[in-house]
């Protein structure tokens, strides 16, 4: 659903809504213009922080209702004590928007005044709140206590000491929070409304963005001989795609120096994986609808980089299929030709995010000649058993990538844990009667997944994200109480704007 909500600046001085938050640091004390309104009003905020025993602890909040002598009718007290780190700042956004809307308005103003806030402070808390006034639901007929509605609140300003400049620094934040509602969109749709061909279709209409869009049919990916990827799709009657987004942020340029090499990314887009043959149990099968978890955050990313129009030259590719049982399934036992020329023997129709990907990596190196590529994959349960929701399972050819992610990670909050590649996996999905199988069996499930794909990577910098984890069915978090999450669309834009914008 898009962003809605109205976000304004203004000065410290201008006129509060009649709901308005304030921050009170270390020991609950108060900012200068919070202060003057605690004065005006006789001390009852003060008393109120006594009253609550309230000590400023981060995103704790309190409410004073009908403050006597000043124009907001609510004030809502919210926790900023300690040195907070940006991520910390995002979240303080959302956990007031939370607080804010635990009523129905339809306006409200948050007040920055802390000593030392920044104009970047400001904007992070603004970035936090749109974020969490995210929705996405399809009833007939809405409750009038539906918090996912954020109750009706359409305007948010927010007054700080340098309003211009915080609008500015807001202004780029907007864009990734527009790259992260999508890719939540694409995973909360249902899968009889979002096929491969439906997911392509939305990816067209986003080059009005800026962004080159090209999509391959199946005759081009038969053309292209990508086996693989085609073997997932023959038991669907929603035919496959692979689309593709370009941003050329530095210019079409000739030259081929390593700067103006793009950055790739490539997204698995299983838009509903039953298992294929090797059937998946019935129970909780309708969350396979979020199966393209990757393919969405890839779609996300490239529409926030485009949207603030990032500088960097980047492709977007994204594998899209269906996974369906059928007279015409790929069977276990079948053995498929990828793109690439290997073979590869079908032990398990379920391990399917592999195969798709296999082509389209190989087929992103041949054309592009990326700086690095990265995929991300709800690939494996394997994942989940190793680390849960909290982090994504990251594989990397390449520590300087490695250590560029989990910086990135750090300062979003979207965390990866890095996992083990090696050699002595391999032997564990090699195949007797092709040069590899699909699958290397339960134990390191993750691993040998993540073997699969590096060996239809060649000499580019590659990592892989296996964010089954973390892309769907999403932990509720301070900005985002949606089931699929976004996860990685801010990960991956840090990654570009710290690391390949700058030279």
């Amino acid at each position: 659903m898009p962003l809605s909500l109205d976000v304004q600046f203004t000065a410290l001085d201008a006129a509060v809504q009649a709901t308005t938050a304030l921050l009170a640091g270390t020991d609950a004390k108060l900012g200068a213009t919070a202060g003057a309104m605690d004065q005006r009003s006789g001390g009852t905020l003060t008393n109120a922080i006594k009253a609550a025993e309230f000590k400023g602890k981060l995103k704790a909040t309190i409410e004073v209702l009908a403050p006597p002598k000043l124009d907001a009718s609510r004030l809502i007290i919210a926790g900023a004590a300690g040195e907070l780190e940006e991520n910390d700042q995002v979240s303080l956004g959302g956990a007031i928007y939370a607080a804010i809307t635990a009523r129905k308005i339809k306006a409200a103003s948050i007040v920055v005044d802390m000593a030392g806030a920044s104009a970047e402070f400001a904007a992070d808390i603004a970035y936090g709140a749109l974020l969490r006034s995210y929705t996405w639901h399809r009833k007939s007929k809405k409750s009038d206590d539906d918090k996912s509605s954020g109750n009706g609140l359409q305007k948010l300003v927010i007054h700080c000491a340098k309003p211009t400049a915080a609008e500015a620094a807001f202004e780029s934040r907007r864009g990734i929070a527009e790259g992260v509602a999508l890719a939540r969109d694409l995973v909360n749709e249902p899968p009889n409304e979002l096929g491969p061909l439906q997911f392509a279709d939305r990816i067209a209409q986003m080059s009005g963005s800026g962004l080159e869009i090209e999509i391959l049919d199946e005759v081009r990916l038969r053309e292209l001989k990508m086996g693989a990827l085609l073997g997932v799709a023959q038991g669907s009657a929603r035919p496959a795609r692979v689309a593709i987004m370009t941003w050329n942020g530095l210019g079409a340029s000739g030259s081929k120096s390593k700067r103006t090499k793009p950055v790739c990314f490539i997204g698995k887009g299983v838009t509903f994986d039953t298992g294929g043959i090797s059937l998946k149990p019935g129970a909780g099968m309708e969350d396979m609808k979020g199966d393209m978890g990757g393919a969405a955050c890839v779609t996300g990313l490239m529409l926030a980089l485009a949207k603030r129009k990032a500088n960097v030259n980047a492709v977007g590719l994204v594998g899209l299929v269906e996974n369906m049982p059928s007279g015409t399934a790929q069977r276990p036992g079948d053995i498929v030709t990828s793109m690439s020329g290997q073979t590869i023997e079908i032990i398990n129709t379920d391990a399917e995010g592999r195969l798709v990907l296999a082509d389209v990596l190989w087929y992103a190196e041949d054309r592009f000649k990326p700086r690095f590529m990265i995929d991300l994959a709800t690939l494996t349960g394997a994942i989940m058993v190793a680390l849960g929701k909290e982090n994504a399972g990251l594989f990397s050819n390449n520590d300087k990538l490695v250590s560029e992610l989990r910086a990135a990670g750090h300062a979003t909050g979207e965390l990866v844990w890095h996992m083990p590649l090696s050699k002595a996996y391999d032997k564990l999905i090699d195949s007797r009667f092709a040069d590899m199988k699909n699958t290397g069996g339960r134990h390191g499930g993750a691993i040998t997944a993540a073997q699969f794909l590096q060996r239809f990577v060649r000499d580019v910098p590659w990592a892989h994200l296996d964010v089954a984890g973390t892309a769907m069915d999403s932990a509720k978090t301070d900005i985002n109480t949606s089931w699929g999450s976004g996860w990685g669309v801010r990960l991956l834009d840090r990654l570009v704007a710290e690391h390949y914008e700058k030279g």
